[in-house]
């Protein structure tokens, strides 16, 4: 009896030098140990997790929207109600009452009501948050709820260019060993999978979830009178908010565009030509990061993604045998409709006849560029294309951010090619495919927009960003992305170069290809139509291109290129009208924002609109 006292005696010291905070522990030790105390005793509910959220360049939420939500805790075999209540709940949601009850019936711990198959949390309007308190429900509650993936993300479709989380404990065990140690971080949290939820996961994973806690007793009922209470963390810098570069209104606007057209498969990219930001960045199949993988969508980023450009790549071409000196824009060449070496043919049945080497950029004559990428060194093709931004990731990167580590924006970015292998090009049928972007050429759309951008420049490359600081929740800088170049190893072409390209683009629309789709579009444009051959598996379907930019005359605003994938071979190119709906929709939003600014300044309106 002596030594059983003696040992409930140091037992009862232990747990009271324990609780008094004894051997070192720190305060937030203390209060972590009645944190734990206290959620043996209740059923918590994550409202947030605490992750930093994504915002466009004007402050519009692309994630994070808060909505009211209905939450249902375990009753712990305790009625929720009468079953004329349960109806009146089911008739105010819109739901079926016996599945509505088989869901309340099944919870074993606190859940919030969503949509059968889509997964999506339902937001509940205030006539509906009204109805529901009235009507006294045990374990049911209205609560408010961060829903990071919502139907009304950002401009309709979530963004490939935003990406996702999902649980991934083992990759969450080999990036984050020391936060787990330390317990700053659980192998059931969220992480980033794709799009700068990937690329910026370390620095917006946030310090800690906001709870809406049921307080139960012993059987995990709950306690009447106490109701729910909201628990989170009190540091007021979280959670973080990144500002992107995206524009809303011009996000929804290239959607708009692609859906007018048909568009399934394919990708849109926006770049604004000063700063080559991207204000907008599409790619179908659209995807919901509530369900990975489901048939019908997609979630990688065809934006990012590098297929073979075709013609489009001529403007390297072009660009090579101007900077040799091998060619002008006034040299002529007779294309007869076969090239008479390698199989190789042009797309005009019959040829063009007589042409000059604008002319037949213009009309995109395979004979002519066929010939023009014979008369080149393939390495000085290569080092074009690379002078251009193309073959290599020229997304916004550093060496060293704000936590002394690299990092790159656009994770998934891939470099594309140019040659298969640095000797492939000696061959002549592998440089005359090369040079009209067949072959192994391979570039991704954002590759293609910020190509123009740099003729645009006069031969410098930036590099695409598309974010640009990250904020704390009171509003305090964390850290600047400024605006960055992706420099060529190689150099620049020269700006005569450059000027020459721009002046060829816009005989594409004034007299080549694109003409009857954009001739008579109210602002002036320029650029480039392309079709793919797709050899392999898909040698009936082609992908059609047009990268260009507007206004061609004054002030050019913006870069975008237009990539439409799996096209049925022999269909006309409806890229060129994708693009010409993208710049109306964007002219129509510059004149909008020049009104205001006219009238405050007492400028006449059609003097704005004629700037």
């Amino acid at each position: 009896m002596i030594l059983l006292a003696a040992i409930f005696g140091v037992m009862e010291a232990r747990l009271a030098w324990v609780q008094l905070g004894g051997g070192g522990r720190s305060e937030n030790a203390v209060a972590g140990l009645s944190k734990q105390a206290y959620l043996q005793h209740s059923d918590p509910l994550e409202l947030d997790s605490g992750r930093g959220q994504f915002v466009d360049r004007d402050g519009r939420p692309l994630t994070g929207r808060t909505i009211r939500a209905l939450a249902a805790y375990p009753t712990g075999g305790m009625p929720r109600g009468s079953d004329n209540q349960l109806q009146v709940l089911a008739d105010t949601l819109g739901a079926n009452a016996q599945q509505l009850g088989a869901w309340l019936d099944g919870i074993r711990e606190p859940l919030v009501w969503k949509k059968g198959k889509t997964g999506t949390v339902v937001a509940l309007t205030e006539t509906q948050e009204r109805q529901i308190g009235a009507l006294g429900l045990t374990g049911v509650a209205v609560v408010p709820y961060i829903d990071r993936y919502g139907a009304e993300q950002g401009s309709g479709p979530a963004l490939q260019a935003i990406g996702y989380t999902a649980q991934d404990p083992a990759r969450l065990t080999k990036l984050y060993k020391k936060e787990l140690a330390s317990g700053k971080a659980k192998t059931t949290d969220p992480i980033g999978e794709a799009g700068l939820e990937l690329s910026l996961d370390r620095l917006i994973r946030g310090v800690g979830r906001t709870y809406a806690v049921a307080t139960t007793d012993g059987a995990r009922r709950p306690l009447a009178g106490i109701g729910l209470r909201v628990s989170g963390p009190a540091n007021p810098h979280y959670p973080l908010q990144v500002r992107t570069t995206i524009d809303a209104d011009v996000q929804r606007a290239a959607e708009a565009a692609l859906k007018k057209h048909g568009i399934k498969e394919g990708a849109v990219v926006v770049l604004d030509v000063e700063h080559a930001d991207i204000l907008g960045m599409v790619s179908l199949p659209a995807f919901d990061p509530a369900q990975i993988g489901m048939s019908g969508t997609d979630e990688r980023n065809h934006a990012l993604i590098a297929v073979p450009p075709g013609s489009v790549f001529k403007t390297v071409t072009l660009a090579a045998a101007l900077e040799a000196g091998v060619t002008t824009l006034d040299e002529t060449f007779r294309c007869t409709g076969a090239y008479g070496r390698y199989g190789l043919s042009c797309w005009l049945h019959g040829g063009h006849g007589v042409l000059t080497v604008k002319e037949a950029y213009a009309q995109s004559c395979n004979v002519v560029f066929a010939a023009l990428a014979e008369r080149l060194d393939p390495a000085l093709l290569a080092e074009t294309a690379d002078k251009l931004g193309l073959g290599r990731q020229i997304g916004w990167q550093i060496g060293s951010f704000v936590d002394g580590k690299p990092l790159r924006l656009l994770e998934e970015e891939q470099p594309g090619a140019i040659f298969a292998s640095p000797v492939a090009g000696k061959d002549g049928g592998v440089r005359t495919g090369t040079g009209i972007g067949q072959r192994d050429v391979r570039v991704t759309p954002l590759q293609a927009a910020n190509m123009v951008v740099t003729l645009l420049h006069g031969g410098r490359v930036q590099a695409p960003r598309i974010a640009m600081e990250i904020r704390y929740a009171d509003g305090g800088l964390l850290a600047n992305m400024p605006v960055r170049g992706a420099p060529s190893e190689f150099g620049s072409i020269k700006p005569a170069t450059a000027a020459a390209l721009r002046e060829a683009m816009r005989a594409v629309v004034t007299e080549g290809t694109a003409e009857q789709a954009l001739g008579s579009n109210e602002w002036p444009l320029a650029g480039k139509s392309g079709t793919a051959e797709l050899a392999g598996k898909r040698p009936a379907l082609n992908d059609q291109w047009f990268v260009g930019y507007g206004p061609a005359k004054g002030r050019p605003r913006y870069a975008v290129s237009v990539l439409l994938e799996n096209r049925t071979a022999g269909v006309r190119n409806a890229a060129p009208a994708v693009f010409g709906d993208i710049m109306d929709a964007l002219r129509l939003m510059d004149r909008a924002e020049a009104e205001p600014q006219a009238r405050s300044s007492g400028t006449p309106k059609g003097e704005t609109a004629k700037r």
